[in-house]
């Protein structure tokens, strides 16, 4: 067996960052041989990194830069937050945005084949599992060219946004509609950016809340012309422990039962569909308004919408498109 000294223990370390105790560990089963130790150590790794991927790796760190006319934007997923805000961790995460940065990547897959320090980003990652000893994964990655391209990163790297304008100059207007980007997390840019699949979902769910409020509205009047509040008998729990309670009577509950059931079928079955469907595209017309950039109020001013903020400043300014990442969204 051969004596290991701290010097390789610590050239070892140096090399792969994993722990003192694991490195010399490593150079003692490889009877001294550095390369055969690193082998070893990145063998471990992959096994931590397969025992470890039904993990939730909730926490992490948001990176986004810009340059020119092009941005990205990375999410580094990890298990703590502890692991999360450490200083290596970041500068990691911040050395893989670099480097996609500098080849102008557009796919998450191809940052994982990405050269990294003469590795692949994908097998620097289970280094880093193994080292760390937590499930680590690039879990997102996006990217947008335009004229322009600005980045925000709010504090503490949970969330950051990229957004593309249509002309450069304008650096304070872009770094404000990526800031209301991270700040207002806006779904599409505007209601024509929004996939119709997501419009039918959402006036489907309009319709239906639409018809239980107008049928609720016929039955709590009913109910109160009758003698009866509407909040004793909202549910049979309710009935129940309120004729328990003596609040209501019997004779109520019965009441109570029947006019629910009679009211409501007999509401519902004539209810006016112009009507359900004119505020079923009323609220979706609010639905816009909150979660498309272009229709949200304007963070720094009230009343005023990005849409607006942006052509005040410059009639022919746009925004073209966004990305936006998030830790646990």
């Amino acid at each position: 067996m051969a004596n290991i000294t701290a010097q390789q223990v610590n050239q070892l370390r140096q090399l792969t960052g994993v722990g003192m105790m694991d490195c010399k560990k490593a150079l003692v089963e490889c009877d001294g041989d550095v390369e055969k130790a690193i082998e070893l150590l990145r063998q471990k790794g992959q096994k931590m990194a397969a025992k470890r991927a039904d993990r939730d790796a909730n926490e992490g760190c948001v990176l986004a830069k810009s340059a020119g006319n092009y941005g990205a934007i990375v999410m580094l997923s990890c298990e703590t937050d502890f692991v999360a805000t450490n200083a290596d961790f970041i500068a990691f995460t911040t050395s893989i945005l670099d480097s996609a940065m500098a080849k102008r990547l557009t796919t998450k897959e191809q940052v994982l084949d990405m050269d990294l320090n003469g590795r692949k980003v994908s097998d620097c990652i289970t280094d880093q599992i193994a080292k760390i000893g937590e499930k680590i994964e690039l879990a997102h990655f996006e990217a947008i060219e335009a004229e322009a391209v600005y980045a925000y990163i709010h504090p503490g790297n949970r969330m950051a946004s990229i957004a593309g304008m249509n002309k450069a100059g304008f650096d304070e207007v872009g770094h404000n509609v990526a800031m209301q980007i991270v700040a207002m997390r806006p779904v599409a840019l505007d209601e024509n950016s929004v996939p119709q699949s997501v419009i039918d979902s959402e006036l489907n769910v309009y319709r239906e809340k639409t018809k239980e409020e107008l049928v609720q509205k016929a039955v709590d009047a009913a109910l109160k012309k009758t003698g009866i509040n509407p909040a004793h008998v909202d549910s049979e729990d309710h009935i129940n422990s309120n004729m328990a309670k003596g609040w209501i009577t019997e004779e109520q509950g019965k009441t109570a039962r029947e006019i629910k059931a009679n009211v409501g079928a007999e509401t519902l079955a004539s209810l006016p569909e112009a009507k359900i469907e004119n505020i079923a595209k009323g609220r979706l017309n609010k639905f816009f308004q909150e979660n498309t950039l272009m229709n949200q109020e304007y963070i720094m001013e009230s009343k005023v919408s990005v849409k607006d903020f942006i052509a005040r400043t410059d009639k022919e300014l746009k925004c073209t498109g966004f990305k936006r990442l998030e830790l646990g969204a």
